[in-house]
């Protein structure tokens, strides 16, 4: 398995397991699926500024990826970003997302960033336990902030101090 930069022919795949992991979990607090075009404008809109789109891949296959951009769009946050990864079913559990996290994390260092802060649903503890193991600290539990699948959910945010 390599780790690169996407390019623009990673952006269906992308969007297929976004749309995937949409459809199946509450990783993601949205209801209607991205099309193509909407991943497009938002992978863009990512190089403008400066922020990467990760991909893991193996045998010319995406497996997941992983990206962080503005935690709040306000000067004073311009050290603090937000990331997330999201994987194929088959690439969970297989040190895919640690790879992908890792090299998140390198390259927020790299462009002086301070904090990276994930936001998890509370009930998700696959992922809350990957956010432990990067010593990641719980940082706050937002108590039914979000609604979808016909209840509303509780949203950790975790914070990794890059500096």
């Amino acid at each position: 398995m390599k780790i690169r930069m996407a390019e623009d022919k990673d952006i269906p795949a992308v969007t297929e397991i976004y749309n995937e992991v949409l459809r199946t979990s509450t990783a993601i607090y949205r209801d209607e699926e991205a099309s193509i075009d909407e991943r497009v404008l938002w992978w863009q809109s990512q190089q403008q500024k400066g922020y990467p789109l990760f991909i893991a891949e193996e045998d010319d296959q995406v497996l997941g990826f992983a990206s962080y951009g503005d935690f709040r769009p306000w000067p004073g946050y311009r050290f603090t970003v937000e990331g997330s990864i999201h994987l194929r079913p088959d690439a969970r559990r297989h040190g895919t997302g640690t790879k992908l996290f890792e090299e998140l994390i390198a390259h927020a260092r790299a462009a002086g960033k301070h904090m990276l802060i994930a936001g998890v649903d509370a009930e998700n503890l696959p992922s809350r336990s990957f956010m432990e193991k990067f010593g990641a600290e719980r940082a706050g539990h937002l108590k039914e902030v979000g609604y979808k699948f016909g209840h509303y959910l509780d949203l950790l945010l975790f914070q990794i101090r890059l500096s």
